[in-house]
């Protein structure tokens, strides 16, 4: 069984050549190869075969090339080149019988695989691969009747099992893995697609729903302006109202720009105590309505560098999300600590806290704690800008206990220039 033991070698280096391939094409995101590079890779298991081939006789060579042909041809549509591939690779080990044998068997086949090959894409990934083993046992049987007719071998039933099982089953085999490995490409593609088309629906429904109410009020309140007997004071009032509403329509269509493009607008010293006391004066009424007591514990010094607006709305968000966690009141702490390197933000509350899975999924799109009343803008946001700054953000929670917003930027140096996009 000499020729069985080659071939079973040919064949598991062909395998061992096509699973380097598929982890060459995972690792560089490059499965979908062209055709130049296909034939490169065919070229190569061509010579593979070649070198591993046996030789009952030095003008005859047993391999396994019928299996790249075909994979090749039904595959990659390149049989006509793969098949004047193989002819002039053969022409370099002798211009012999076995040279012209190769000629009237592979040269007729490399024509019929390209003839083939746009119907063979048409079919189903099973009806592809039993094509791939009948095409591989049709070339086995005229091998093995042209081998007769050339040179009979001497070990019969070796050569015919041989020639009769192997390529076949190597075809199948290779063909499996193919189409296996393209069905996992293929349901990615699908899942990556998916994903980005619910990303898409989820940021339209967020945006439409928290840009609706406003709207609607103002519509309303409009319609109530355009009634001529309305009192000069009813009219302020309900302008003030208007006007509100818009702002807040903006404020969400702003937090959707902030999150898509989070380079910072203006690079600036802040200092961080002064920036902080400012947005804990605006959310003082938010606070006492919601009985939330606000403790504050700020290092004399530090200053960072970065977009004074933006850390004014990155701030804003955590510490208005903090009081709202807090609904039947609580304590709000925001400490500050400097070095020479980092300056540390402390945001801690004594709220309802986060699950783990809520914890994980902070800051996702459009995922929000709040439910139905949140849109999941407001922690992209956050975690945007402080990307943007060159910060980092850790947030630790317990259910009934807390949860507590740990924020690190780079000290700001005056002395070292630091540009950005």
């Amino acid at each position: 069984m000499e020729i069985t033991k080659h071939f079973f070698f040919n064949l598991s280096l062909l395998i061992v050549i096509l699973f380097l391939v598929l982890v060459w094409a995972e690792k560089s995101s490059k499965f979908r190869f062209s055709k130049g590079c296909s034939y490169i890779w065919f070229l190569f298991m061509m010579w593979i075969c070649f070198q591993f081939s046996y030789q009952p006789d030095p003008h005859y060579f047993y391999d396994l090339r019928i299996i790249v042909i075909i994979i090749g041809g039904l595959y990659v549509g390149i049989g006509p080149l793969l098949a004047v591939s193989l002819i002039i690779m053969r022409g370099f080990y002798g211009i012999e019988p076995g040279f012209y044998t190769n000629i009237l068997l592979y040269l007729p086949l490399g024509i019929t695989l390209w003839k083939l090959y746009p119907w063979f894409w048409r079919q189903a990934a099973r009806k592809r691969i039993r094509t791939a083993i009948m095409l591989a046992v049709v070339t086995s049987v005229l091998t093995v009747i042209t081998m007769e007719i050339a040179i009979p071998p001497q070990n019969r039933f070796d050569a015919w099992f041989a020639y009769l099982v192997i390529p076949p089953l190597g075809a199948g085999m290779i063909s499996y893995v193919i189409e296996f490995a393209k069905k996992n490409l293929d349901i990615r593609e699908n899942l990556v697609r998916a994903e980005k088309l619910e990303a898409v629906e989820q940021m339209g429904a967020a945006i439409s729903h928290e840009i609706r109410n406003p709207l609607t009020a103002a519509i309303g309140f409009v319609q109530l302006l355009q009634e001529q007997k309305l009192p000069p004071r009813k009219r302020q009032e309900y302008l003030t109202i208007v006007k509100s509403e818009l702002e807040s329509a903006e404020q969400v269509i702003q937090n959707y720009l902030t999150f898509s493009k989070p380079a910072l607008d203006k690079i600036e010293e802040i200092n961080v105590k002064k920036e902080l006391m400012q947005v804990i004066n605006i959310l003082k009424p938010t606070a006492n309505q919601n009985s939330v007591e606000i403790n504050s514990d700020f290092a004399l010094l530090g200053s960072i560098e970065g977009d004074r607006q933006k850390f004014h709305q990155c701030f804003l968000n955590v510490i208005k999300n903090a009081i709202e966690a807090m609904p039947r009141g609580g304590q709000l702490y925001i400490e500050t600590q400097y070095s020479s390197s980092h300056i540390t933000i402390e945001i801690r509350d004594t709220g309802v806290g986060m699950t783990q899975e809520q914890l994980q999924r902070l800051g996702e799109p459009y995922y929000s704690t709040k439910g139905s009343k949140g849109t999941g803008l407001g922690m992209m946001v956050v975690f945007s800008i402080v990307r943007a700054m060159d910060g980092t953000v850790k947030v630790k929670s317990k259910i009934d206990e807390g949860t507590v917003f740990t924020f690190s930027f780079p000290s700001y140096k005056p002395d070292i220039k630091k540009h950005k996009a």
